[in-house]
């Protein structure tokens, strides 16, 4: 059908961004369910995308083995940055994994390799709708496991309380790093993604903005299960293009989002447990002879 054919001509690349940018929003979910605030995630991903790029362009790399080399070049920079990072928490960690994130634009600007500040162009299309949909789907289920599994457990009982989680025996310095790891993996992988279907990437793509966006996605949707985070990087990528003529004020308005979510959803969008209350509300009582009343 012709009008399906324009409509997709028009808008693939924004179909194409909402699989990636749920992709990064999860992987900035799994750190927050350790209790860990980075910002690092734009970087990985920006590692993971001039990786994947370079491998493309200069080596004629298979696809499968592109995205595989975008998952695995950022998870040994985060074993790396590990150790002294995550030594930190809260506002520190953020501050730090942030710096980390400038650093490694800086080095992208300064070589020659990458294309300096005007980037790489050219990079093949090599990324089709069934590989987004199969990454996240994979990604979706498998943090879905981990989550009801003993490490997911272990987690949780992290980011309630480190001390109290430490006294249990949890390991917790291996967890931290695992899921760091974990969420460089994914957000690389992404990029390796985002690099593929864009045919242009720079290094102002994966700075202080797309990090703080990353973040934004994540808290707008919640942090309570993996629907919030999918949720959020939605709304945040369809809301430019549907408030176009706010483009030059998009970091704004999305500053805005995020004090507003803070302010009066502190939960996010998607809570399960306030979606819990509201349906227990609305669920009508019956009387002692089983008939339905009114809803208190």
């Amino acid at each position: 059908m012709e009008w399906l054919d324009t409509f997709w001509a028009t808008y693939n690349t924004l179909i194409y961004s909402l699989g990636v940018f749920a992709l990064l929003a999860l992987s900035i979910w799994l750190t927050f369910s350790c209790g860990l605030l980075s910002l690092a995630n734009a970087a990985f991903m920006g590692i993971g995308a001039y990786v994947s790029a370079l491998l493309t362009l200069h080596y004629q790399t298979p696809f499968p083995l592109v995205l595989a080399a975008a998952g695995l070049a950022p998870a040994l920079v985060a074993l790396i940055i590990a150790m002294p990072v995550l030594r930190l928490s809260g506002v520190y960690l953020a501050m730090a994994t942030l710096a980390f994130g400038e650093v490694v634009r800086v080095i992208i600007l300064n070589l020659d390799i990458t294309g300096g500040p005007e980037g790489l162009n050219g990079i093949p299309q090599s990324t089709q709708g069934w590989h987004i949909v199969a990454i996240l789907a994979f990604t979706v289920y498998a943090l879905a496991r981990l989550k009801r599994s003993r490490v997911g457990r272990a987690l949780e009982a992290i980011r309630e309380d480190e001390v109290a989680a430490r006294l249990m025996g949890i390991d917790v310095d291996r967890h931290k790093l695992f899921v760091f790891t974990l969420g460089a993996i994914i957000a690389g992988i992404a990029g390796g993604l985002n690099a593929h279907y864009t045919f242009f990437i720079s290094p102002r793509e994966y700075g202080f903005e797309n990090a703080v966006d990353i973040l934004t996605m994540a808290v707008l949707g919640g942090t309570g299960s993996l629907i919030g985070p999918m949720l959020g990087s939605s709304i945040l990528t369809l809301l430019p293009e549907l408030l176009r003529f706010l483009h030059d004020y998009r970091g704004a308005v999305n500053g805005i989002i995020l004090v507003l979510v803070v302010l009066f959803l502190p939960r996010g969008l998607w809570d399960p447990q306030r979606l819990a209350r509201l349906f227990r509300r609305r669920k009508p009582l019956r009387d002692f002879h089983g008939k339905k009343g009114d809803a208190a």
